[in-house]
This record gives C-alpha cells, sequence and structure tokens, in this order.
C-alpha cells in the first residue's frame, strides 16, 4: 500500500496522453482521435486524454466535410474539430504518438518523439507491417468511410494493446 492509501487521501488519477498524428489533422488523426474517444467512453477510461495533429497542418482548418459526414454517421462528431500542428509541446505532452504512415513516424521522430511513437497499424491483429492509413483527402465519401474502418480497426488493436496497463 502506497503512503496515500494509508492516510485515507485517495492516490490522484494519472492520465495517459494519446496522440494521433498524420499530415493536415483533417481527415485521418481527427477521425481516429473521435473513434478513440468514444471507445475509451465505452470501456470507462477516464483517465485516457486524447489530441490530433498534423505534421503540416494549418492552425484552426476544420476537418474535412466527408470526415465530418462519415463520423457523424457512426455517432462521432468532428464539426468543431480545428486542426493544430505537431509541436514539441504536444511530443512531450504525449505517452504514445500513433503516425498514420511511416512517413508520419518519421516525422514524429524528427521531433524527438520517436521512443514513444508507432505505426497506428501495428497494434492491429494482421495488419501487413508498415502499411499504415492511406489518405483519404479529396475522396468520396465511399473512401472516407474504408478509412474510417481501416482506423476503428488499428484503434481496437491499440486499446487492446494498452488494456493491461490501463483498463481501471
Amino acid at each position: 500500500m502506497s503512503e496515500a492509501e494509508h492516510s485515507g487521501v485517495p492516490e490522484p488519477v494519472t492520465t495517459y496522453n494519446l496522440l494521433f498524428v498524420c499530415s493536415g489533422n483533417t481527415c485521418r488523426s481527427p477521425m481516429a482521435a473521435a473513434v478513440a474517444r468514444e471507445a475509451l467512453r465505452r470501456r470507462g477510461w477516464t483517465q485516457v486524454a486524447v489530441q490530433s495533429a498534423g505534421l503540416v497542418a494549418l492552425t484552426g482548418t476544420p476537418a474535412a466535410e466527408n470526415a465530418v459526414r462519415v463520423g457523424a454517421e457512426k455517432g462521432l462528431d468532428l464539426s468543431g474539430h480545428e486542426a493544430q500542428p505537431l509541436t514539441p509541446e504536444l511530443v512531450q505532452w504525449a505517452d504514445l504518438i500513433l503516425g498514420m504512415s511511416m512517413s508520419h513516424v518519421a516525422g514524429i521522430a524528427e521531433m524527438g518523439g520517436g521512443a514513444k511513437s508507432a505505426l497506428i497499424t501495428d497494434f492491429e491483429e494482421g495488419a501487413a507491417p508498415g502499411s499504415g492509413i492511406a489518405d483519404p483527402f479529396g475522396g468520396s465519401a465511399a473512401t472516407y468511410r474504408r478509412t474510417l474502418r481501416q482506423i476503428t480497426r488499428a484503434v481496437e488493436g491499440v486499446l487492446l494493446r494498452l488494456e493491461p496497463i490501463l483498463a481501471p
């Protein structure tokens, strides 16, 4: 037992910080963050914080129209999303940084986050090594639906891997 438990004072809840990174922070990473937030809510993992960023994001850019549309079809709200660039502060904040492609993982490493970064699909059972999630930018709603399905499988894989250390 810790000293705090002996004194009857509950220990503070530790937050685990999860960061999703893509290029412009308007499609894949905001969809992944929305999927993760919903999956965390269903699991009751209130100690996990989620953010998204882009390597070349323009601050304040909204989520892509089709990302908002297909997200809403699955009960995910991306309507208030505003893009943000990946910064050293976000890299420092995060406990795990998940890139959508190998180029994103390389960009994260260049910013000093290599030791805590991975390709989002690395945690997915049966995914081809290095496969990543293709960029749907400019694609049809069907393309975004396919991307959202891929992201959902990948996020579930991440959370299954994290469960032994994060489940309340």
